[in-house]
């Protein structure tokens, strides 16, 4: 009896989720094809771009699937050919399947505001967080001083993480440097009335008082309307900077909008109650129509909820329907600091932060073996900055 053909289509957390609990299922021909040989740990890039290893944030697929029965494949999904369900890559390498799973992710969108894709940073990977991180050195190097603003635009999590990180990092690095800096100019810049408007105001409360503890201003009510090499203009004030750090919008992924697939609000793709947009084409984690799309644990919810389906038809029974999970919400802002958010259940401060540790050994473990996922928690001690004045300067204490 031949296999069933089971492709997965994005090594994210939900395309990971998914392959872990297919693989090695003796009915399973599984195959996972991806534009990444490592899957990038989403929630600690910010610690990346602030001086911490790229091996935090990046755990190989090798490692992941260490001895199992998987076909690993690096490739970028370009169109669907239903009638004869392949997947081919924009390098015309077809991969036939009778499930697939799109698990494709999301990319970043300017909006069309001038300037923003030639001249801010981001940090939505390994490379880019690396190259905002060199950038910071290399400026200090040049000019002798730090930057007139560092300007955050986005006032989601990921902004807000890198907006508590940057003060301690940015005062080490200069002290490393030799430079007597009294003071940065960090802003985090928002289009909406408040932070985190998807969350309680409790919650908005809590973190804007931590922000401001850390010297952090806030421009909320602020539109951006385009950047230049040496400033970012707002609600029509240009604010000079060469450090722009533009976290504050993706759009899902074209590969739905340019094969057809039925978009609903938000862009993303109307799925059924089994997360199937078409017969046997399932769409999971940031691409699929659902209340939480967009967040690493849904993402794994979805991963594992079709592939628990998928073991169920192989053995005659029927699909369970989807069950909305509403995640926990855990934004570490700055050292030994993070809000925590659950339904009504509001927690700050350093217990805060202790969760936010557990929760990402609990990610890791979800992926590796315990020894390893402890391994991969303990990097973030670990400091990378690639700035030969910093290593003789850390050399030195």
């Amino acid at each position: 009896m031949s296999k069933i053909k089971v492709l997965i289509v994005g090594g994210g957390f939900a395309g990971v989720k998914a392959a872990l609990k297919l693989v090695n299922h003796p009915e399973i021909n599984l195959t996972m094809l991806s534009d990444d040989t490592s899957l990038r740990y989403y929630p600690t890039l910010y610690r990346v771009a602030t001086g911490g290893s790229s091996a935090e944030a990046n755990i190989p697929y090798e490692s992941i699937f260490r001895d199992s029965n998987i076909n690993l494949v690096k490739g970028v999904a370009k169109t669907i050919d239903r009638q004869n369900r392949q997947i081919i890559t924009d390098e015309g390498k077809s991969y036939e399947y009778d499930f697939v799973i799109l698990a494709l992710g999301v990319v970043t969108n300017y909006f069309g505001i001038p300037g923003l894709s030639d001249y801010s940073f981001s940090i939505k990977s390994q490379a880019e967080a690396q190259r905002f991180k060199k950038h910071l050195h290399q400026q200090l190097i040049d000019t002798g001083r730090p930057d007139t603003n560092y300007l955050i635009v986005g006032a989601g999590p990921t902004g807000i993480e890198l907006a508590g990180a940057l003060p301690a990092y940015l005062k080490r690095i200069t002290k490393s440097h030799g430079l007597d800096v009294k003071h940065l100019n960090i802003a985090l810049v928002e289009a909406m009335p408040r932070l985190l408007p998807n969350l309680s105001k409790t919650t908005t409360r809590q973190v804007s008082k931590r922000l401001h503890q850390l010297g952090i201003k806030l421009y909320l009510n602020s539109k951006v309307e385009g950047q230049s090499a040496d400033a970012l203009t707002v609600n029509g004030r240009p604010l000079p900077s060469q450090t722009v750090v533009w976290t504050a919008g993706v759009t899902n992924h074209p590969f739905f909008k340019d094969n057809n697939f039925v978009i609903m609000g938000r862009g993303k793709v109307g799925v059924d109650a089994y997360l199937q947009t078409e017969p046997k084409i399932f769409v999971v984690g940031d691409n699929a129509n659902t209340p939480f799309s967009g967040m690493a644990q849904t993402a794994l919810h979805d991963g594992e909820f079709v592939a628990n389906n998928l073991i169920k038809s192989l053995k005659g029974e029927m699909y369970s329907s989807y069950e909305v999970k509403k995640p926990t919400t855990v934004i570490p802002v700055g050292p030994n600091w993070a809000v925590v958010e659950r339904g009504n259940f509001h927690l700050k401060g350093r217990l805060g932060s202790l969760i936010r540790e557990s929760a990402d050994l609990k990610g890791f473990k979800d992926l590796e073996p315990l020894g390893s996922a402890t391994q991969q928690l303990l990097r973030q001690f670990s400091v990378e900055d690639y700035c030969q004045i910093c290593a003789t300067a850390l050399a030195r204490y």
